[in-house]
């Protein structure tokens, strides 16, 4: 029998579940080629702990990886019900609330690395976490892509730490209750916008007013398994900042405070990395909270022990 300990949290609703002992082995090198290997190699260890019957499609996993000799960095891979992550902004936050809950790490300022690159993270109490993603742009704007049932759709396409297209166009009421319709909705739309020129986006990301007076903007996102994202989603107000700094909408250095579907909210700010390019750093904060810590048994008598496999749904 496998045994591994895992430690779960939130961030503004979003859980996240941190591998602390018994993941693979991946070696040291990279993090995108440790990733490569995991991916090629050990998969059915992502599905064991995020798919059923141990996780659910929301579930957003990371393989912590403790810090190497050379460069002293913690390390993180990140995956879901369907595949692996480049970034993951809420499970950044929730790592290092783990890290600080098993006394791993104390406040201050860390280094992370990504396999699309290493983030700085403050750790400014037990909850509240800040961190200067990847450095993230928009590739095109006011792309406009005709979408099954529903008719030409408008946004721009822009990285974050993961690919997003960000509906401009549209003016969907979001709310818990239209779940089920804004999850067909952003669906048909990725679908468009993966056949019509940009196969590497799967996230969508849909945009209202917010709830709360002291946020800007509330956003609903679909991630890649089809599964909603509760908190406001690091990567995808990353990839917001970068259109936003484009449209010289927000000033460097100022705030826009992200709400999610929940109310949840993140404080988004960038500094300009590259104007001419339109390349920026973005500095993303919110809170994550410790709600579990498991021990996941794996049986190979168990026909389901490496969990019930699932692929992105057409």
């Amino acid at each position: 029998m496998k045994v591994i300990r895992v430690v779960d949290s939130h961030t503004g609703g979003e859980p996240t579940r941190v591998i602390v002992e018994g993941g693979p082995d991946l070696g040291n090198g990279p993090l995108a080629d440790r990733l490569a290997r995991f991916r090629n190699e050990f998969d059915r260890y992502r599905s064991a702990v995020v798919n059923e019957p141990r996780g659910s499609d929301v579930v957003v996993g990371a393989l912590y990886c403790k810090p190497d000799e050379q460069n002293k960095n913690h390390g993180v891979i990140f995956f879901n019900n369907v595949g692996y992550l480049g970034m993951c902004g809420h499970g950044t936050i929730g790592l290092m609330a783990t890290l600080r809950h098993l006394g791993w790490i104390e406040l201050g300022v860390h280094t992370l690395d990504t396999p699309v690159g290493a983030i700085e993270v403050q750790l400014e109490s037990d909850h509240s976490v800040r961190l200067t993603n990847v450095p993230s742009y928009r590739k095109a704007k006011d792309v406009t892509v005709d979408v099954a049932g529903i008719g030409k759709v408008t946004g721009d396409v822009a990285w974050g730490g993961n690919w997003f297209y960000l509906v401009t166009s549209l003016h969907e009421s979001l709310t818990l209750d239209r779940v089920e319709h804004l999850t067909d909705v952003s669906w048909k739309i990725r679908q468009a916008i993966n056949a019509q020129g940009y196969p590497e986006v799967d996230h969508v990301e849909l945009f209202g007013p917010p709830s709360s007076s002291k946020a800007h903007s509330r956003n609903f996102v679909l991630c890649p398994g089809k599964a909603y994202d509760r908190s406001p989603c690091g990567t995808g107000t990353s990839a917001k900042l970068a259109c936003l700094a484009g449209d010289q909408v927000l000033a460097e250095g100022n705030i826009w405070v992200q709400e999610s579907i929940l109310g949840s909210t993140f404080t988004g700010s960038y500094r300009w990395l590259d104007r001419t390019a339109g390349e920026i750093a973005p500095e993303i904060g919110g809170s994550a909270y410790v709600t579990a810590e498991s021990r996941l048994l794996l049986s190979d008598d168990d026909p389901f022990c490496w969990g019930i496999r699932s692929e992105v749904r057409d």
